[in-house]
């Protein structure tokens, strides 16, 4: 009988989570408390507090149904020269988060003054030694292309959707940069988030929150459990689709999930795989056979509306249950 190595894992139960978030500790409206409040509401147990160059363990706000990740987004803009505005300034943005907040520690900004990729790549190394993970976001917004971050080190993650860049300005969705990133040799986890401020209240069109999630796959909600489960890649994005089930059988990959339209199997090539339901009758299942020679391979899901899940990305050692 063939061995069945399960992507994300087979036992425990997925949690969702917006990794992305920002309150009155920066230019948020909402407060850390109001924060819960909402999201919990709405079927959220894991909120990363990431406001703007401020760490903060919002330690008061976990309890057995709730994880207040500490976290932290920091930011570095290239110089303003000639006619440039800072509407027209490329940035570098990422979030940290923390596996360790009870362990008390300084927090370094980066050096502001210089944009070079080297000088990013030291501040990533530098918090990552202090028990950070590392987050990219959203570079379509933050005006770069792949010579600016296809050289970033230490990547963690990936932030392949984030709802308020998708609501100012129709782009967050960056699955071509997620692609760029695997090709030069990365490894990051796929989030979806918010990134919201609430400028804007529930049920408004503009309001910034509840549009995109990370579902993280957990034994049991717990600070420890959500962070190995970021590090270990359990996780997929999403904007509406569910990923029920990933896993590798006799070479073949499988996965179940909500009603479908379209499942892509991505890979370093044109042509890994595609699966097409028929007019009116969606798909909940599909299979791809796997060549045995992919270097990497991640699912993407797509409902009759557009709205889309996407897999973290799995190498050929995770693929042959070498991992």
């Amino acid at each position: 009988m063939a061995k069945r190595i399960w992507l994300l894992p087979q036992e425990g139960a997925f949690y969702k989570a917006n990794l992305h978030c920002h309150t009155t500790f920066s230019d948020g409206v909402w407060t850390p408390e109001q924060v819960k409040k909402e999201y919990q509401a709405r079927g959220y147990s894991i909120v990363a507090f990431t406001d703007h160059n401020v760490y903060r363990f919002h330690r008061g706000l976990c309890d057995e149904h709730f994880v207040a990740l500490a976290a932290m987004e920091a930011n570095v803009d290239r110089p303003m020269e000639g006619v440039r505005t800072w509407d027209t300034t490329p940035v570098y943005h990422l979030n940290f988060y923390d596996t360790d907040p009870f362990c008390e520690k300084d927090v370094p900004l980066p050096d502001k003054s210089d944009y070079s990729l080297d000088a990013v790549n030291r501040y990533i190394a530098a918090m990552r030694a202090k028990g950070f993970l590392c987050c990219y976001n959203h570079p379509w917004w933050s005006l770069q292309t792949a010579r600016d971050y296809d050289g970033l080190r230490g990547l963690d993650a990936f932030e392949i959707f984030n709802y308020g860049c998708e609501l100012e300005g129709l782009y967050g969705y960056a699955p071509q940069a997620y692609a760029e990133l695997l090709r030069a040799g990365q490894k990051p986890a796929c989030f979806a988030t918010d990134d919201n401020h609430n400028a804007f209240a529930p049920g408004d069109v503009r309001c910034d929150s509840f549009g995109g999630f990370t579902m993280l796959k957990l034994p049991r909600l717990g600070y420890a459990e959500a962070v190995a489960a970021l590090k270990n890649r359990h996780c997929y994005a999403s904007n509406g689709p569910l990923i029920h089930a990933l896993y590798v059988e006799d070479g073949t990959l499988y996965v179940e999930c909500s009603h479908a339209a379209k499942l892509f199997l991505h890979g370093c090539g044109r042509r890994t795989g595609v699966v097409l339901a028929e007019p009116g009758r969606p798909l909940s299942r599909a299979a791809f056979l796997l060549k045995g020679s992919e270097p990497f391979v991640w699912l993407e899901v797509r409902d009759e509306a557009g709205r889309f899940a996407a897999s973290s990305a799995y190498f050929a050692e995770e693929l042959q249950g070498r991992a």
